[in-house]
């Protein structure tokens, strides 16, 4: 969250592509192509919802906490929006506030994911939807977003159960979606182009935290 919320991303509602391929497609006879584009896109007709399991994780460790539907906007990444980077962010605030500020519809921003500081994690919003935790619409589309409670100018809210938590949830984000474990896929929301945040902050130990991600890459499952 850094220094104040992030704004909204821009909604756009059917993303990238628009929904008249339909009549483009039959009229060049790529019919392979608008199938696939129908399969990804009949869940965007007014009326029809794309099937979810209500409480469902993308991560055996977390506990879901629904967000706003406000605050984040539904998708079906990585079909249609690739994921190629985690995003990191501090909530400047505790665990708590951060999870209400996320299920108030008028916030306009959340991240996929909480971490606490004794290594509990909630999940929020699914992988596979776009999560306005960025400030950035093409950052939030590309992006998971993880939050960790605590404040930027206090290193002693980054414990060990915090790092190790969050180090395992990257990993298995990371392999999820072939993200390599460096600093240009995994990066903190300081690093977002057009934000004025400053999260993670000058105390967030990077190389503590890339050497942590990249050993739970390699664990035995």
């Amino acid at each position: 969250m850094g220094q104040r919320k992030a704004s909204k991303d821009g909604d756009r509602k059917v993303g990238r592509r628009a929904l008249l391929i339909g009549g483009t497609v039959a009229a060049t006879g790529s019919a392979l192509l608008a199938r696939d584009e129908l399969a990804r896109l009949w869940w965007r007709v007014p009326g029809v919802e794309k099937p979810r399991k209500e409480g469902e994780v993308d991560y055996g460790g977390a506990r879901w906490v629904a967000a706003s539907d406000a605050n984040w906007r539904r998708a079906d990444r990585p079909d249609d929006y690739g994921i190629d980077m985690v995003v990191i962010h501090v909530t400047q605030g505790g665990f708590d506030s951060a999870v209400r500020a996320f299920q108030n519809p008028s916030h306009g921003a959340a991240s996929h994911y909480i971490v606490r500081r004794d290594g509990h994690i909630a999940q929020m919003i699914r992988e596979l939807d776009v999560a306005y935790h960025a400030g950035n619409r093409d950052y939030n589309e590309r992006s998971v977003g993880i939050e960790h409670a605590g404040f930027v100018d206090r290193p002693q809210d980054f414990t060990d159960e915090m790092y190790e938590a969050s180090a395992r949830l990257t990993a298995r984000i990371c392999a999820r979606y072939g993200i390599p474990v460096d600093r240009e896929h995994i990066i903190g929301h300081v690093e977002v182009p057009g934000t004025d945040h400053t999260d993670p902050g000058p105390h967030w130990d990077w190389d503590r935290y890339l050497r942590l991600v990249r050993e739970a890459r390699t664990a035995p499952a």
